[in-house]
């Protein structure tokens, strides 16, 4: 029977993505491993690895299409020995077109459906096993697995013909902490209404916000994946976690000095000052570990590595790439990865554990003339620093009035896990690096 290759889940909170390009064609053979497809996510273009191995014998989604749901079928897959007639008999209820979505008189006057408290829950097959051993698992699968430390042969797999897919990993990973794993069809109830509840804010369709501005003339700009990710994750952010700020203005001419003395040893790096800025955030993460920080409902989660997530504007949104381990790299080495990763995300080239992740965010608008600015928090991380152009300023030295480069950075902190103490006490160690940064070196 052929095998279905289904669109996978290149993220945890992925739900649909666009088939960018074929990379196979139908009647070509495929090997396990080989790369099938581009597929783009609300983040970045990635390539989809081949699990099975055999003969693409129809290719069901084109290049070009969008909004694929994950786990919806893209090609089929013949096994060995299968012959073409095999499709012909094949007609798996997913190729059918989606139906309508229901019109807006039609959803006011459906009444809600039932949610059982317990469904009923499939039997899970046996995982999958090739001739020479292997186990059939999705790449997403096998990478959560790696990492969490699973054996993939004492998993049974839910998907097609078998094969272990995310769902999996996550309900074995529930089992181990003892936590029972809540089935994907099942949504949260909603939080109870009260005096402590907001209201729940009316829709905000184009209709409406044209009316609320008067009905001026518009033009469209459609929302992609990525724009509609950053509108929920940063709404949610301001809505439930409680930010407050810190300011603190830092003397770069020392930096600007060394910066300018270390470009001119080597052709081998060319170094900004956002890296010196990358630095110094992270070693004075290092010096003041309650700062790298996040919250958790059980515990605040101190890490032990410092990541920071950098922020890089794109043309339809904002990614985050990371550098990992900061505190342990040294100028010309950050350097160099920042400016790999800025060009790759730019690209849309940047693999999933590149930007996802991190303890820690810097934003810096400096090269746009921003004289300072706070930023939104990147749950689950605790703060994020926001970091202002250089400029001249009156300072006094000495009581006397003199002129300085000046750099204004704030910094936004999660109340919940990291307190005003802390908060100064991060910005205190990043400000004594910043204008010795000789320190840095070291």
């Amino acid at each position: 029977m052929p095998i279905e290759i289904l669109m996978p889940a290149l993220s945890p909170t992925m739900t649909e993505g666009n088939l960018a390009k074929w990379l196979k064609k139908e009647g070509d053979e495929v090997r396990s491993g080989d790369v099938l497809a581009e597929i783009e996510t609300d983040k970045a273009t990635m390539e989809v690895e081949a699990v099975d191995e055999g003969t693409i014998g129809k290719i069901l989604v084109p290049e070009g299409a969008q909004g694929i749901k994950v786990n919806a079928p893209i090609a089929l897959l013949l096994g060995e020995g299968e012959e073409a007639s095999a499709l012909a008999n094949l007609t798996p209820a997913t190729q059918e077109p989606p139906p309508a979505a229901p019109s807006r008189q039609e959803q006011e006057t459906r009444p809600p459906p039932a949610v059982t408290s317990e469904p009923a829950l499939l039997p899970a097959a046996p995982s999958r096993q090739g001739s020479d051993g292997r186990i059939f698992a999705s790449p997403l699968a096998r990478r959560m697995a790696q990492h969490a430390g699973l054996d993939l042969a004492a998993i049974r797999g839910s998907g097609p013909q078998g094969r272990i897919i995310k769902a999996d990993i996550d309900a074995a990973l529930s089992a181990a902490h003892g936590v029972p794993a809540a089935p994907a069809t099942v949504r949260p109830a909603a939080a109870p209404s009260g005096p402590l509840a907001p209201p729940a804010a009316p829709a905000l369709s184009k209709e409406r916000v044209a009316a609320l501005a008067g009905n001026p003339p518009y033009t469209e700009r459609p929302l992609n994946a990525m724009r509609r990710v950053i509108a929920r994750r940063l709404t949610e952010s301001k809505q439930t976690v409680p930010h407050f700020y810190l300011t603190i203005d830092c003397e770069i001419d020392a930096l600007l000095k060394i910066r300018a003395e270390l470009n001119k040893k080597s052709e081998a790096y060319r170094i900004s000052v956002n890296d010196f800025v990358i630095r110094a955030a992270a070693l004075a993460l290092r010096r003041v570990p309650a700062a790298n920080a996040s919250w958790s409902d059980e515990a605040i989660l101190l890490w032990d590595s410092v990541d920071i997530a950098v922020a890089v504007a794109l043309d339809d949104g904002l990614i985050t790439p990371i550098v990992k381990a900061a505190d342990r790299k040294g100028l010309a080495a950050i350097a160099n990865e920042t400016k790999d990763l800025v060009e790759r995300a730019r690209a849309g080239k940047l693999k999933l554990e590149e930007f996802q992740g991190g303890t820690f965010s810097i934003s810096n608008l400096g090269m746009y003339g921003v004289r300072d600015f706070a930023a939104v928090i990147n749950p689950p991380h605790g703060g994020i620093l926001a970091v202002g152009a250089g400029e001249q300023r009156p300072v006094v030295k000495d009581g006397t009035l003199a002129v300085a480069m000046v750099m204004s950075c704030t910094l936004s902190c999660d109340h919940r896990a990291v307190d005003g103490a802390v908060g100064a006490q991060f910005l205190a160690a990043f400000k004594t690096l910043v204008e010795d940064p000789l320190t840095m070196l070291l």
